[in-house]
């Protein structure tokens, strides 16, 4: 078949559901966190942001040309079984073309929040209230996006032409670096830090050395290295101050004896002594976790839609009119409609006239939104829970493939969804950038990325341990095969429910404690007022007290 020649026609017969496990999922986080690693201790996240749009560039580039130019790819099929291979050189190239844009993705996504946050002033009210609208306007333009290249863009490459299919994105990609390039004079740039992941494994290995370490109540009699910054370093330097939280590892920046720092006040061995700086960048980390897991929660609900949300669709009636029928594929463009619709009326309608009222500046809190997110995920659950035993029932009693009922009956589990994605997405990944450091915003933007994908992976490993213990003992599995109208998918959704409900347990009175008000945001944190940190006094070499000895 010649490229360019695919019917839009969708296949009645849908496959079989496999209960296996995504292994993009895996390759998704480690990307996102090397590109996170290359950005803090390298390159900054200017230069990576460049880099990887020029590699998602020519990658894209590649991709055009095997559609465009006939010697990169194989040559036509001879009907449907005689279909020569494509030779050794015809893969490397598209395998070549598909690393650029992997690599791109990789260092694009993890930095093009942190860089667009550090654009703003948030030492000021203006700027806190305009990085809040940030992390809104960049989702609801990241969703804009998709709705272009998902509707537009795939019919013109389904019933137009590949080649102009695909450059159309890579147009784009020139264009957007274009506009890119123009700002660079007018960016505030943030210089890397070195690696935050080898001041983790410092901080880790010093506080487990340390372990036997003990100080009186509050620590009052210990010394921490706290070394002072200069004038210069303070114009790329959050300094964080010491927090009581995660007390345990403040034993690794305890100075235990005066021959741990060498002359110039500096640490002999970074591995045994921390300063209370990267102490404080791992706490901030660590602080993440607990809702890191509970985002996790809510997005696993996200993603039944774009898998068993499209199959309930194939098997209901799609129809419009007497010749077209509505795509299954395009169901995931309601929850996307639905996102952007929200936020344009949070940021157009409902914050301006909360403001009007309340004659100052309202907005939903970041453990709001978490909360509103979850709840949208368990009602988006137990809405296609209810359709989905409709949809089947009536499938049985006309004794046909799929449901006379319309596929607009998906409409609201589709639209709950992209709320859930509204609140809950948008405030996890606002949480991940305003809670670390600005030394550590590209790991916080790995950070939100990390959690997409470890979502999609654990729907799957969820399915896989349905499908097995629902399937013992020859009984017909809820999950599996061609036909959705042999098993009970409604079951399913149910327990993704119920999880959904543990989840706004643990949330509401475990996870959300470890939100901080936009008061208390740690970048804007800082341990004393400029001048006070500026110094170069010695450090006083008080010492800790130490149980038995130090190992």
């Amino acid at each position: 078949m010649e490229i360019g020649s695919h019917s839009s026609s969708v296949v009645e017969d849908p496959p079989p559901i496999q209960p296996t496990l995504r292994k993009a999922g895996g390759w998704k986080a480690v990307k996102y966190i090397l590109g996170a690693f290359v950005s803090d201790a390298f390159l900054g996240r200017f230069l990576t942001l460049f880099f990887g749009s020029i590699a998602s560039f020519l990658g894209m580039g590649a991709v055009t040309l095997t559609a465009g130019l006939r010697p990169l790819r194989p040559p036509t099929c001879h009907g449907q079984t005689n279909c020569p291979q494509p030779q050794k050189w015809q893969l490397g190239f598209l395998f070549a073309a598909l690393g650029l844009l992997s690599i791109g993705s990789g260092s694009v996504r993890p930095c093009n929040i942190a860089f667009g946050a550090d654009q703003f002033d948030i030492t000021t009210e203006k700027g806190k209230q305009q990085l809040e609208s940030f992390f809104n306007w960049w989702y609801f333009s990241f969703t804009i996006a998709l709705l272009i290249a998902l509707s537009a863009v795939v019919y013109i490459q389904t019933n137009v032409s590949w080649v102009i299919g695909f450059a159309i994105p890579t147009a784009c990609l020139a264009f957007s670096i274009f506009i890119f390039l123009m700002g660079r004079r007018t960016y505030i740039y943030k210089k890397p830090q070195g690696s935050v992941f080898a001041d983790i494994a410092k901080v880790i290995t010093a506080a487990v050395c340390k372990r036997r370490i003990t100080a009186g109540p509050g620590y009052e009699q210990c010394n921490f290295y706290d070394p002072l910054v200069n004038e210069k370093e303070a114009q790329f330097i959050t300094k964080l101050s010491r927090t009581d939280r995660f007390s345990c590892l403040d034993k690794a920046a305890m100075i235990i004896s005066p021959s741990e720092l060498n002359a110039h006040g500096m640490p002999k061995n970074s591995w045994r002594l921390c300063s209370v700086q990267q102490v404080e960048q791992l706490k901030c980390l660590v602080g993440t976790l607990p809702v890191w897991f509970s985002g996790i929660g809510c997005l696993i609900a996200m993603d039944q839609q774009n898998t068993f949300g499209v199959l309930q669709a194939i098997q209901m009636n799609r129809s419009i009119g007497p010749h077209f029928k509505i795509p299954p594929g395009w169901m995931s463009l309601t929850s996307m409609i639905t996102l952007s619709i929200w936020i344009s009326v949070y940021e157009r309608i409902y914050i301006p006239q909360l403001k009007k009222i309340r004659k100052r500046e309202s907005r939903l809190t970041m453990q709001q939104r978490i909360r509103t997110g979850i709840v949208m995920s368990i009602l988006c659950m137990l809405v296609a829970g209810i359709v989905e035993k409709k949809r089947r029932d009536s499938a049985l009693k006309q004794g046909s493939f799929a449901s006379p009922l319309s596929v607009a009956m998906l409409l609201p589990q589709f639209a709950l969804s992209g709320m859930t994605e509204a609140f809950a997405a948008v405030a996890l990944m606002e949480f991940f950038t305003r809670q670390m450091p600005e030394s550590m915003r590209s790991v916080a933007g790995s950070s939100f990325f990390l959690s997409l994908a470890i979502a999609s992976y654990l729907s799957s490993l969820i399915v896989n341990v349905i499908h097995s213990i629902t399937g013992k003992n020859g009984r017909e599995p809820w999950l599996g095969g061609h036909d959705l109208n042999n098993h009970r998918l409604e079951y399913y959704y149910y327990i993704i429910a119920a999880i959904g409900v543990m989840n706004f347990i643990y949330f509401t009175f475990f996870a959300s404690h470890y939100v901080f008000s936009t008061s208390d945001d740690i970048s804007t944190t800082r341990e004393l007022k400029l001048e006070n940190i500026i110094s170069n006094h010695p450090i006083n070499l008080s010492t800790c007290e130490s149980k038995g000895e130090d190992e």
